[in-house]
Formats: C-alpha cells, structure tokens, sequence
C-alpha cells in the first residue's frame, strides 16, 4: 500500500514537472510570437503556407517535381522585404558572404549600398575601387545590372549579382537624381583591399586629420596608430573626418569611441520590442583617454557605424560636429539561425545615442551645419581622389574643373583651432 502511494506521488511529481516545462516553453513560445493572439495568427498562417505549398508540388501544370526550397526562398524574400530595407533570408552561401563584407578583403566594384525609398541607393563608392575611379557618386540610384532591372530585389541578391570573379566585367545602369541623368558603367570586378585611415596630415603645424573609410576589423587599430604618430608630430586636436564613411562593424565603433570618452561612459544603447536585444555598451578603456579637443565632419553619406561613432562623441561633449546631418541608419540586424545552414538577418532593435536619441531615419545632426551642394561633394570626391597625384593644370585639363575649397574641411580646422587655443588659456 505504502509502496503504491509512492509510485502515485512519484507519477503525480513527474507530471507537474512535465507539465511546468510544457508551461515554460509555451511561455517562451508566446514571447517569440509576440502573445497568444500573434503565436495563433502565426500558426493560421504558416498552415496556408504549407498548404501552398502542398497544392503547387501537387497540381501545378507542369509535370516536373517542383524545386520546394527556391518556392520557400522566394516566399521568404517576399515576406521580408515588406519589413524593412535590411531583414533578409540567408542561405549558407549567403551567410558567408556577409562575413566577407566586413572582413574589409573582397571581391566586387567597391560600393556601398542601401535601399532607401524602395531604390538601391549609393551610401559611398568605397576608396580606390571601380565605382569610384568609374565616377559613381553618393546618392546615385542602381537600375540595371547587365540589363536585367533591380526594382523589389533584396539587398543580398543585388550584392550577390554586382560581385563575380575578379577581372570579369559588370554592366552597371545607374540613376543620377541630382542631374537627372541615366548613366551606364562598365565596371571590371576587383579585389577590395580596404585600409580605413586615409590621408593622415597635420595643419598648420598641430592640428591633426585623418578620414577614416569605413569601420572594419582594423580600423581601431589603424586610427590609434594614427594618433600616436601624429602626436609624436606635436598634435594638439584632431579632426576626423567620417564623411562618405558608410559604417561597418558595431564592436569596432564602440572600440573606436572608447579613448576618446574613457571608462564607465555609456556610448550607445538598442532598445527593441523584446527586453532580450536591449543592450548597453559601456566603455571599459583601461588607460589615460585622450583629452585633445575633436572635431567630427558628417555628411548624408555617414551612415550606421559612422554615426554611433559621431553621436557618442558628439552627446558626451568629447566632440563638435561639423557638415550635414548624416544618412539615419540606425536599425539592428540580429542574425537568427532557421536550421540546416539557414538563417534570418531580423531587424530587432534600434540604436540610441548616450542622449537617447534615435538614429534611425533622422541621423547626427552636426553641432555648425556647412551645407554643400552634390555638384561641389562631387568635385571634392574627385580632388581627394586625383589631385595628390597630379598638377593643377593637368587636373583641370583632366576633368575640365577648377579645384575647389572643402569649406566643411575649413570650418572644422577653424572650430579645432578655436578649441585649441581655448584649452591652452585654460591651462595658463
């Protein structure tokens, strides 16, 4: 009797627990799915897709066995694009070309791309690539890729058709909004070697520069290498330039700010519909940060990563921001594993500033605002370019334009001039 009131009391144990984890999962489920009415609706849903599908390999009119997972993928790609610009489905051979991107060595015509307003927009050819030597510009909206139109394509299969085998050629039919011009380019692929700290000088005499390209893997190391042999040439404040600069790797970004603000200081923080991509990153430099006044320049081609870096500094006073209010994106893309080498790349949070304010959509507003117009970013694009290598007379026979002054670059070794001078009177 005894022993049958123990094998009660065990089965009656087992089953709470079973039915507490059966609660727990369901509760974790319901999560995911946003509540029981989200998770019901989703299953609805999900039971016409698989009857879709169902129906099509089993009736369509053509006799061959219909490819199930090119169906599922285009379902896929469709769902998400109604989303947002940036979710996307990856298949393995996807997933490792978006590694690739950031590993800032690549093959392809060295652009950086965006939909914005439903076009695959140019956020910034990258330095010394085909794009930029071929004179594609910020703003220029891709059409065409050997003839075939984009309009509705993803972002990963527009990437996936510009980029081939190196030393093969891609037609390019581009949209120019500024001129009103249809343009075509011929562009031969190329391997993108990008070293993100370019034209590092001093001006007049102490007043340190470098641009820095985008926000790869090595672009911290290279920008405090920078500084260090620049101050080593008696600089006293610096101006980096994130113009055109289209972003890159977050880690990287908060690395890049942490000098600059020193430990403790909150850099920049995610906020989204599930408490679980709600982060903080605070900086944990252990050494002296820097205390040299700095001066940012952004422009509409400063986009994600560049625009954590200007906003962080910009917030918590380390900096003065100089230009044009920046490009807005500010959404997070959390890769989301579906199984057998597939995944999702979700929009699941946005990123705010240490302010708390919001990137996405309306970007860094600079603290002095220098408006340029696209016909005066185009010609400062090609000086940069071309004009260290070449006389002035042969740049003007070359591109039938007289050089012209950055005012952005001006009014910001103005400002660090200014804010020299200010911190020397302080210290008297």
């Amino acid at each position: 009797m005894k022993t049958t009131k123990r094998y009660r009391a065990a089965i009656w144990t087992l089953l709470g627990a079973l039915g507490a984890y059966v609660a727990f999962q369901a509760g974790v489920m319901m999560s995911q799915y946003g509540g029981v009415d989200s998770y019901l609706e989703s299953r609805k849903e999900g039971q016409k897709l698989r009857r879709a599908l169902a129906l099509i390999n089993g009736y369509y009119v053509n006799g061959d066995p219909v490819a199930l997972d090119d169906l599922s993928r285009s379902a896929l790609d469709g769902m998400l694009s109604k989303l947002d610009p940036y979710s996307e489905y990856f298949d393995a051979k996807d997933y490792e070309r978006f590694d690739e991107e950031h590993s800032q060595e690549f093959g392809g015509i060295g652009v950086q791309i965006e939909v914005r307003d439903g076009q695959a927009t140019v956020i910034a050819p990258i330095e010394d690539g085909p794009s930029i030597e071929a004179g594609i510009m910020r703003g220029d909206r891709i059409v065409q890729v050997n003839g075939e139109k984009v309009q509705g394509e993803s972002i990963g299969g527009l990437v996936a058709r510009l980029r081939g085998k190196v030393g093969t050629i891609v037609d390019v039919g581009i949209y120019r909004p500024s001129s009103e011009e249809t343009l075509d380019f011929s562009l031969k692929r190329a391997k993108i070697e990008v070293d993100s700290v370019k034209d590092a000088r001093l001006y007049d005499g102490d007043i340190g520069y470098m641009r820095v390209a985008q926000f790869g893997r090595k672009t911290a190391v290279e920008l405090f290498q920078t500084i260090a042999e620049l101050e080593s040439e008696g600089m006293n404040g610096l101006v980096l330039d994130l113009r055109n600069n289209p972003g890159g790797l977050l880690d990287i970004a908060v690395e890049t700010v942490e000098p600059f603000v020193g430990d403790g200081q909150l850099i920049v923080y995610t906020e989204g519909r599930d408490v679980t991509f709600k982060e903080e990153w605070i900086s944990e430099y252990a050494g002296d940060p820097y205390t040299f006044p700095v001066v940012v320049l952004i422009n509409p081609g400063s986009a994600s990563a560049s625009e954590i870096v200007a906003g962080a500094l910009k917030d918590t006073g380390r900096a003065i921001v100089v230009g044009e209010t920046s490009f807005g994106k500010g959404l997070v893309q959390t890769v989301l594993p579906l199984g057998e080498g597939a995944y999702l790349k979700l929009t699941t949070s946005k990123y705010y500033t240490p302010g708390g304010y919001v990137i996405d959509g309306k970007g860094i507003e600079p603290n002095i605002e220098v408006p340029l117009s696209p016909d005066e970013d185009r010609k400062l694009a090609i000086q940069r370019q071309r004009l260290p290598f070449m006389s002035s007379e042969e740049f003007m026979a070359r591109f039938e334009f007289e050089p012209i002054q950055d005012m952005q670059l001006q009014t910001a070794l103005d400002t660090a001039r200014a804010e020299i001078d200010k911190l020397a009177d302080s210290r008297r």
